[in-house]
């Protein structure tokens, strides 16, 4: 905590909440909102057949972007053809050759899904689990139940960078739900109600041209939390918030120091779904060209139990 930050608590005085919305036992939260219905609405804009993937590769040779303090994956080769140059080699009737390797990795290393009960304050997660409930691993508001209903609906881009003409957004730059409707606007659509909301930064790119600089005074751009941002959530009944940046929102508030308040009041708090560190760039683009920015996303992070999250490869069909 920065000295002289308020506690999270404190910051998030007045800050709505869902708990109880879905029942004592809930651990989806807002993606309950994703009726069957509403799978069908999101449907309904796979229009051409236009499919883009959102995970970034891992093992990208160029770098894996991760949050400060994780390592990106490591992937080790178990057996290739060189295995049978030495005695001892496995041996298969036929004599079948094959390749196998490994992945030793954060979880929550690439393009992957947050658990509700990832981030907490005043020892409750979503729902008002209580957070002894992590110790060894997620008991509750874990990633698992996330993954066993899968994520479907309409999803909505919103391309902040394109919306303030620029390449990518700039170190610690903020915007707003206001910003998110102007946007929308300016693209010629609305954001409707249970909206998987998608927003486009193109911060990482500097990843790749700063290197290890780019994590000099780490601060990401995105959301800023307000009373109101969180109440126009609630009220839009959002299930799921994508981006293209590691922790989906400004890592420090500008004012008060607080660290990711909107982990806290979005998914703690609401029980919205976050996905973080998704590739839009090959969306955007074809969004830019054709001036639709509204398709089917459908995502399921792989079935981890008890885990904190997992990776995910989300799906845009226009």
């Amino acid at each position: 905590m920065t000295e002289n930050a308020p506690s999270m608590a404190e910051f998030l005085a007045g800050a709505p909440k869902n708990w109880g919305k879905w029942g004592p036992d809930d651990e989806v939260g807002s993606l309950n909102y994703l009726t069957p219905a509403e799978v069908l609405r999101g449907v309904a804009e796979a229009r051409e057949g236009k499919v883009f993937t959102l995970q970034r590769l891992i093992g990208d040779p160029a770098g894996d972007p991760v949050w400060p303090g994780r390592e990106p994956a490591k992937r080790t080769m178990i057996l290739d053809e060189a295995t049978w140059d030495h005695d001892g080699a496995p041996q298969f009737p036929g004599g079948l050759h094959y390749a196998d390797d490994k992945i030793e990795a954060f979880l929550q290393g690439s393009t992957q899904y947050d658990a509700l009960g990832h981030v907490w304050y005043d020892g409750q997660l979503w729902n008002g689990y209580d957070a002894r409930t992590t110790v060894g691993g997620m008991d509750k508001a874990s990633v698992e139940p996330i993954a066993e209903r899968g994520v479907v609906g309409r999803g909505i881009l919103l391309d902040m960078a394109r919306f303030r003409g620029k390449q990518a957004l700039d170190k610690a730059e903020t915007f707003t739900h206001e910003d998110l409707l102007a946007c929308a606007q300016a693209q010629g659509q609305q954001i409707e109600k249970h909206d998987v909301v998608v927003i486009r930064t193109n911060f990482l790119s500097w990843f790749h041209e700063l290197g290890d600089a780019f994590y000099d005074g780490f601060c990401e751009p995105g959301l800023r939390y307000s009373v109101e941002l969180a109440e126009w959530f609630q009220q839009m009944e959002i299930p799921n918030l994508v981006t293209d940046t590691i922790a989906n929102e400004i890592t420090t508030d500008p004012d008060s120091g607080v660290a990711l308040p909107l982990h806290n009041a979005l998914m703690r708090n609401l029980g919205v779904t976050l996905t973080e560190i998704c590739d839009l760039e090959k969306l955007a683009a074809d969004c830019a060209e054709d001036g639709r920015y509204t398709f089917l996303y459908a995502a399921a992070p792989l079935k981890v139990h008890q885990a904190t999250g997992s990776p995910v490869n989300p799906i845009a069909i226009k």
